[in-house]
């Protein structure tokens, strides 16, 4: 089954990781903008990262058989800087409008505050303006009261739903983002988040139109191979091959799909290391 990782942090993973992925029949992955281990406090070091998921990192993934792209946004964990918000969004366009980004995010709540709020309308009025789809972060915690603050937000500026991924939910949000037209989001993790036993379980409890599963894989515990994990473990637990493939390639790419630059090739050979290491 080819699979499409649809959020996870490259930046933050090794080279075995990508053999590893590629070799698990991952072929396509996204990465969102995210917050580094600590508060930026230069608009310049967010354009550098732009810059570098979006250049450096599609080239590394490439050769190892993988198409790279990211979406750009101004992540919640560091909103609470006005002044720095204004400044980087007032430079993001350029890092939007490239070849390969294909989505504005991941943005969302971290506080929820006002702050908070302040960066994250302001990037969804952003995101419309140039009809991209956006990538949204639910917080670690409160997360029911943030999905609801989201969703407010997101009818508030006349979004399109359907152009929007919620992600990170779990059980006690699903029946609150569910009841909207974006598409949501789970992420498993080996210890925190979600396993592949609660994925199974809310997709007999919701369906799994519009459901995306992904490994956010970052600097911590985590598994850039958890959706092969999900495969396995959902086939074991008698769901079809048509809702598992629904779930790890065909909802994350009929949502990427909105964007013009989503055009992955799920056919690429890994390049002899030899070639790229001289």
């Amino acid at each position: 089954m080819i699979i499409i990782e649809p959020h996870i942090h490259m930046y933050s993973r090794t080279t075995d990781d990508y053999q590893a992925m590629y070799k698990a029949g991952i072929r396509a992955c996204v990465e969102p903008s995210f917050w580094l281990g600590f508060n930026r406090r230069y608009a310049g070091t967010f354009f550098d990262y732009f810059g570098l998921v979006l250049e450096f990192e599609t080239v590394r993934a490439r050769r190892f058989g993988i198409d790279h792209f990211a979406a750009v946004g101004y992540n919640p964990k560091e909103a609470e800087n006005t002044k720095l918000v204004d400044e980087v969004c007032a430079g993001m366009g350029e890092y939007l409008d490239h070849e390969r980004c294909v989505a504005l995010g991941e943005i969302g709540y971290n506080n929820i505050n006002d702050e908070e709020e302040y960066a994250f309308v302001k990037q969804l009025r952003m995101a419309k303006e140039r009809n991209m789809p956006v990538l949204i972060h639910l917080p670690h915690f409160n997360k029911p009261e943030g999905a609801e603050r989201i969703i407010k937000n997101i009818r508030d500026e006349g979004m399109d739903e359907t152009k929007i991924l919620i992600d990170h939910n779990t059980e006690d949000t699903m029946p609150i983002t569910r009841e909207t037209k974006c598409y949501t989001g789970m992420t498993v993790y080996p210890i925190s988040k979600l396993t592949p036993q609660r994925v199974s379980d809310i997709i007999k409890e919701f369906g799994h139109e519009r459901m995306i599963v992904d490994g956010s894989a970052d600097w911590g515990i985590s598994d850039p191979c958890s959706l092969p994990k999900v495969v396995e473990f959902m086939r074991g637990d008698g769901h079809l091959d048509d809702v598992i493939q629904a779930l790890v390639h065909d909802n994350a790419n009929s949502f990427y799909s909105n964007s013009p630059n989503w055009k992955p090739e799920l056919d690429l050979e890994p390049v002899d290391p030899r070639e790229f290491q001289r």
